[in-house]
């Protein structure tokens, strides 16, 4: 025979009840926030709810300065057939838009790289991954000199396979990391990397052919580790094709001072830029006797005999008519627009 079977009988759970006692005693619970806050602190009540059998919370504002979305909150109790609550707990509690502070983190999950000055000091750490054993002393002179002093093995630890690849890693992804070769100087590309280039220090160590240290101080990456891969304008071997190419230096400027430029100064009432140079006056004196020669009348007078003439004087004239007849004896003439004023006694 079968048995009957019977399901399992659930468990009622009812929801409390808003105790309307504890729910109207609002001015019990101000009262209790006034005793553990400062003046002003305080704002409107907002809202009840329901905590528990005859449990409730009072919630009102907080109208602190940087306690936007906070709330103070008072738990009222009342005890069975009491017919006064008594309260429980007051607290100041985050809302949605209150803002709060991160989660807790250790410091060693907190602390990032960029976070260590140089005068801070950090903890040490007995098992790091980043680090291996040393060379250790084995008494030979001769072989402890060249590991310790030639080969650079006098250190406790020395970077493990883990450290040396992770920094070259970080160095790779970083600003010096390796970048595009063009010949044609496309934008954001180089011509030339760093490996070709005069400045570039490699480093010691398996890092050597990987990496090195520019000590030119015209690049971006003077005293930077850059890969190999890496170029900027500052090269050493840039500049090449041009065909303007940089003076050298200590070459001055040729100041020729053999020869010497003369031009003849202007005679009186000549245009100065007239002037003709010295070879041309003397090609011109050569020429002058023999077309003089030819015309008579073209042979200038001299300086002298030009003043002469231009200085002839004329006598005062004591009246008009001698100024009208002065034309006649060919010694002064005067035109009409030349004629002078009144004559003085």
């Amino acid at each position: 025979m079968t048995q009957p079977t019977t399901a399992p009988r659930r468990t009622r759970t009812t929801r409390p009840r808003l105790d309307a006692v504890a729910a109207d005693a609002v001015e019990l619970a101000r009262e209790a926030l006034l005793e553990v806050t400062e003046p002003g602190q305080v704002g409107e009540h907002q809202r009840v709810e329901v905590s528990g059998e005859r449990l409730v919370t009072h919630v009102f504002e907080c109208t602190m300065p940087g306690y936007r979305g906070w709330s103070w909150t008072v738990v009222l109790a009342r005890a069975s057939r009491a017919k006064v609550p008594t309260v429980a707990e007051t607290a100041l509690l985050p809302g949605e838009e209150a803002i709060l502070a991160p989660e807790w983190e250790p410091w060693s999950e907190r602390l990032k790289p960029g976070d260590i000055g140089a005068d801070d000091l950090l903890p040490f750490h007995e098992q790091d991954a980043r680090l291996e054993q040393g060379y250790e002393a084995t008494g030979d002179e001769d072989a402890d000199r060249v590991a310790l002093w030639e080969l650079g093995l006098g250190r406790s630890r020395v970077l493990s396979p883990l450290g040396r690849s992770e920094a070259a890693e970080r160095w790779t992804e970083g600003d010096f990391g390796p970048r595009q070769i063009s010949a044609r100087g496309r934008r954001g590309t180089v011509t030339a990397s760093c490996s070709s280039c005069g400045f570039l220090s490699k480093l010691s160590g398996s890092l050597r052919g990987e990496f090195g240290v520019c000590t030119n101080e015209w690049s971006p990456a003077d005293g930077r580790v850059v890969h190999l891969g890496y170029g900027c304008g500052a090269h050493s071997e840039t500049g090449q094709q041009d065909d303007q190419r940089e003076i050298p230096r200590g070459a001055g400027v040729v100041v020729d001072e053999l020869e010497v430029d003369i031009q003849r100064k202007p005679e009186t009432g000549e245009p100065a830029d007239e002037a003709k140079p010295a070879d041309a006056v003397k090609i011109a004196a050569e020429a002058e006797p023999t077309d003089r020669a030819a015309d008579p009348a073209a042979v200038e007078p001299a300086p002298s005999e030009a003043q002469g003439e231009s200085a002839i004087e004329v006598p005062e004239a004591d009246s008009a008519q001698d100024v009208t007849a002065a034309p006649e004896s060919g010694t002064a003439t005067t035109s009409e627009d030349e004629k002078p004023g009144p004559l003085e006694a």
